[in-house]
């Protein structure tokens, strides 16, 4: 059964369609055509991201095709991508601004 979804081949989240569990298999459709396939690696909300694949800190975040925020952090295969390890482009706009580089 799919579960998540992605929507560009540069996306490296997918995005869940239903809340799921650690451990739980992750199925969603490629969008070359086929499946893809991943296991949680913590509890997922509904509509929450899920790293596709390891994304090392500094890397960027991309989802539907755009640049939506850079992690804080190392994030594994697996692991939920939200506010504790990826800066929003918003949050990295403020924080461009606060130290006078824009």
């Amino acid at each position: 059964m799919r579960n998540a979804v992605i929507i560009d081949g540069r996306d490296n989240v997918v995005v869940a369609i239903y809340p799921l569990k650690a451990g739980d298999e992750v199925t969603y459709p490629l969008p070359s055509g086929g499946e893809g396939h991943l296991t949680t690696s913590q509890d997922i909300p509904l509509f929450h991201k899920i790293a596709r694949s390891d994304i090392r800190r500094g890397e960027l975040v991309v989802k539907y095709g755009e640049f939506i925020g850079q992690a804080t952090c190392d994030i594994g295969q697996g692991d939920h991508v939200h506010t504790q390890n990826c800066a929003s482009t918003d949050d990295l706009k403020d924080s461009q601004e606060a130290s006078g580089r824009e």
